[in-house]
């Protein structure tokens, strides 16, 4: 199911001791279990614990190793689980060793989750966790940076060799935290910022007057920014540009 379990004890305790090190939630929800590497540090908190198994061979292990999350497993794709069913809470914090293949899908559901999301930490490879924390001007900076930088403050915390997991993969892993900023009201459609942001990017070579040539920029000010490419612009001067489109 491109999941690599994590085996390094040393690495699954940084994970439990940064959970203890942030601030206090009302549940925490680990993605990807897989045998309990992360979970047996995250049960030691003393906060509610649910835990997404794809895997249904997985939760009668899970059942016996953790006897107070049997009734907590939930055996679904995680894109297809509301957290909010799960409680009425809004901090939630997310952890897990997310399977590369939906990585970035996982960030999107974090996204449109973050009413309830106070905190992601997790597990990518090395090379998307660059992505997600990059700055303007960056090569790895893009929709990523731009659409999670928005609403969390993301920091790349470690790398993890191939060797913590069996199978080994082929690239380096990368630690991520994101913590949701306090004030999440953009300013603007975020529909519409997201459509704004995925156009600027999609010919990133271009400047934004080529690559938004589907929206009405006459309004933007000043005008000079038409002439800069997407990777040149902060977060704040795409959430400025879409203000101006939309009015």
């Amino acid at each position: 199911m491109g999941q690599h379990f994590l085996h390094d004890s040393n690495i699954a305790r940084k994970i439990g001791d940064t959970i203890e090190r942030s601030s206090s939630f009302d549940l925490l929800v680990e993605i990807g279990p897989g045998k309990g590497m992360v979970t047996q540090y995250l049960v030691e908190q003393n906060t509610p614990l649910f835990v997404i198994e794809l895997d249904r061979s997985l939760t009668p292990y899970l059942s016996e190793q953790f006897p107070s999350l049997q009734q907590h497993i939930i055996t679904d794709d995680v894109l297809k689980v509301d957290p909010r069913k799960l409680t009425n809470s809004t901090n939630i914090a997310i952890v897990g060793n997310f399977p590369y293949n939906i990585s970035s899908q996982i960030l999107f559901w974090a996204l449109e989750q973050k009413d309830c999301v106070s905190m992601l930490l997790g597990m990518f490879q090395k090379e998307v966790g660059k992505r997600i924390t990059a700055s303007p001007g960056n090569k790895d900076y893009g929709i990523l940076s731009v659409l999670i930088g928005a609403f969390f403050h993301p920091d790349y915390l470690f790398d993890v060799s191939p060797r913590s997991f069996t199978p080994q993969p082929k690239v380096t892993s990368g630690m991520v935290r994101m913590i949701r900023r306090a004030e999440q009201d953009i300013g603007c459609d975020e529909g519409y910022f997201k459509k704004v942001v995925k156009a600027a990017f999609s010919q990133r070579r271009k400047t934004l007057r080529n690559s938004l040539q589907g929206f009405d920029t006459s309004r933007i000010k000043p005008a000079s920014i038409l002439q800069k490419r997407a990777e040149q612009l902060s977060i704040q001067d795409f959430i400025s540009i879409t203000q101006q489109m939309e009015q």
